[in-house]
């Protein structure tokens, strides 16, 4: 059963703290296999991923296979239907104009002495993207993480999608390919991203990777991080409606199974003004399992995770849903704007009765790679400003130098760093001859 709780119980707190510190990552104990795994690929390059592939994803490739040929590509895309392939062309189309009102502006103005201070705004230069393999991999994430890189203006992107068995999903390929993604390899796991980060005979190695796995793949991305960037570490999937008495049950209870479906390690909560409300949504809930497709793994999420939260009013519940700070926050309540403009921490809000969740997993336009476990507090979602750099910009006139070099002398007198004084007084000696 999900838990029920009341903010007029006595031991509220308690029973909220303890659902905020609840643990629902699956992570085994895997970092040292995941560093032995990086350092074959690091000694023996395409020779270790071809090992590793054959072992866990009982395929066996060589060198020359580990890419995607442009015939093999062209063979799968062409079993989608036209229906798929209009759907994803409309989703790639909103992302896309989306994330291009992203692209950050340079800037350059006149300090007070007349010297030059900006900034610039550069892509990096080659991006790796990692997409979960087989039948169950998802086109949405593709397009999520290629098209902002695109629009940043990355020049190489590349795709890391295993294939267990040769299993490949043609969407995924079609995806990748109305993205502009340059290289699709069917290798994955933590052997996948170490080729990345580090590079083998045939995979060039990139400067940022982007993208959910499991917990090889996770911890994989934290070993790599500072030879090269990541996204996040990605935990299960959650969502926080927040909804009184005027909504239809069956509508919130279906909104909380879309993330429950996901994982059983996923979580879905309702905060409502509105305790029969909440009742009647968790009946629904019930009812709801019953014809689901995905209702063992729902099931299993629901009763170990779930939580319906009644509280005195909207207010309360917006400040218990920022200390929450979820991935996905759905606001169906009166003056859903105005309770919108009040949440401080939530990696993406759906407003209004008729915004549902999955509508941002696939078609919305912002992206569906989002902070989860709280860390919505500090991060945000993957966006364009993922895929660029910022370089500074400083450039002194003589006169400008003669005004605040002084300073930056004696800062460097006081810190002991003598030349950095000297490569000052030096430009100030000869102003002064």
């Amino acid at each position: 059963m999900p838990v029920f709780l009341s903010s007029t119980d006595a031991d509220f707190e308690a029973a909220f703290t303890a659902l905020l510190g609840m643990k629902r990552e699956d992570s085994p104990d895997v970092d040292q296999v995941v560093a032995e795994i990086i350092a074959d690929v690091r000694d023996r390059g395409d020779a270790a991923v071809i090992e590793l592939t054959a072992k866990f994803d009982k395929l066996e490739l060589t060198a020359e296979r580990l890419a995607f040929t442009k015939a093999e590509i062209a063979a799968e895309v062409a079993k989608v239907s036209s229906e798929d392939r209009d759907a994803l062309e409309l989703a790639a189309e909103r992302i896309r104009a989306y994330h291009e009102k992203q692209l950050p502006a340079d800037a350059s103005w006149a300090g007070p002495h007349g010297e030059q201070l900006g900034w610039r705004w550069t892509p990096v230069a080659a991006a790796g993207l990692y997409v979960p393999g087989g039948l169950a991999s998802y086109p949405s994430s593709v397009l999520m993480n290629a098209i902002p890189a695109r629009v940043a203006g990355v020049d190489r992107l590349a795709i890391c999608a295993p294939t267990p068995a040769g299993i490949c999903n043609p969407l995924v390929l079609l995806a990748a390919e109305i993205s502009g993604v340059d290289e699709i390899y069917r290798i994955g796991g933590a052997q996948a991203i170490a080729a990345l980060a580090y590079g083998t005979q045939a995979i060039a190695p990139v400067d940022k990777i982007t993208g959910p796995g499991n917990a090889f793949v996770a911890a994989a991305k934290r070993r790599v991080f500072g030879k090269v960037g990541i996204d996040m570490i990605a935990g299960p999937s959650e969502i926080l409606v927040i909804a009184d008495g005027d909504n239809d049950p069956d509508w919130i209870a279906i909104d909380l199974l879309s993330q429950a479906e996901h994982d059983a390690s996923a979580q879905s909560i309702l905060i409502t003004d509105d305790a029969a409300f909440g009742r009647a949504v968790a009946d629904a809930v019930t009812r709801q399992l019953e014809t689901l497709e995905r209702r063992d793994i729902a099931a299993a999420s629901w009763e170990d995770f779930g939580a319906v939260i009644t509280v005195r009013d909207i207010g309360e519940a917006v400040t218990l849903s920022d200390r929450i700070a979820p991935e996905h926050l759905e606001i169906a309540c009166a003056e859903a704007d105005a309770v919108a403009a009040e949440i401080k921490h939530a990696g993406a809000i759906f407003v209004g009765a008729w915004t549902p969740e999955a509508i941002g997993d696939y078609i919305g336009g912002p992206n569906h790679v989002l902070p989860t476990a709280r860390s919505a507090r500090f991060s945000s979602g993957l966006s364009v400003m993922d895929f660029v750099k910022r370089t500074t910009l400083s450039k002194m006139t003589p006169e400008a130098l003669k005004a605040i070099g002084p300073a930056a002398e004696r800062l460097a007198t006081s810190e002991g760093l003598q030349a950095h004084g000297l490569s000052v007084r030096a430009r100030l000696d000869r102003l002064n001859q």
